[in-house]
């Protein structure tokens, strides 16, 4: 079980985004790469900010990392989030894509390309809760 977040973590993620043939075909059309920012919430285990980048191109996750800042900041799309805001998106609690209007997850980018392209989105949100996470604020 890896820990989120994490280089393990990211690596069944973008395992599992390759694997999918939903991912596939709601994001055939899809071009650019995402930064995730989990921002530190040093009270529940997450003492600095993790920026997690994803190269995703028509339906396949070409490459997924952890990054520098500077780098991350280079995406198409940054989305920025604390921590446990983001285990609420991995739990399913949370649509990334409301989340986004409503501003608990905060978007540079362009809204409109995320919104026709919500179904992907989605696909994206079952995907991360298929990985078997450890969160760091409920370990033993």
């Amino acid at each position: 079980m890896a820990e989120f977040p994490s280089e393990a973590w990211l690596a069944e993620y973008v395992e599992r985004i390759n694997g999918s043939d939903s991912y596939r075909e709601a994001a055939s059309t899809w071009e650019g790469d995402v930064s995730l920012v989990i921002e530190a919430e040093p009270d529940k285990g997450v003492p600095e900010d993790v920026w997690a980048w994803v190269d995703l191109w028509h339906g396949e996750c070409r490459a997924g990392r952890i990054v520098p800042p500077e780098e991350g900041e280079r995406a198409r799309f940054v989305v920025r989030a604390p921590y446990s805001r983001w285990k609420e998106v991995i739990r399913k609690e949370l649509d990334p894509v409301k989340g986004m209007m409503q501003g608990k997850l905060r978007l540079k980018g362009d809204l409109p390309t995320i919104v026709r392209h919500v179904k992907a989105a989605s696909e994206l949100v079952n995907l991360a809760g298929t990985v078997p996470t450890e969160f760091p604020d409920e370990a033993a």
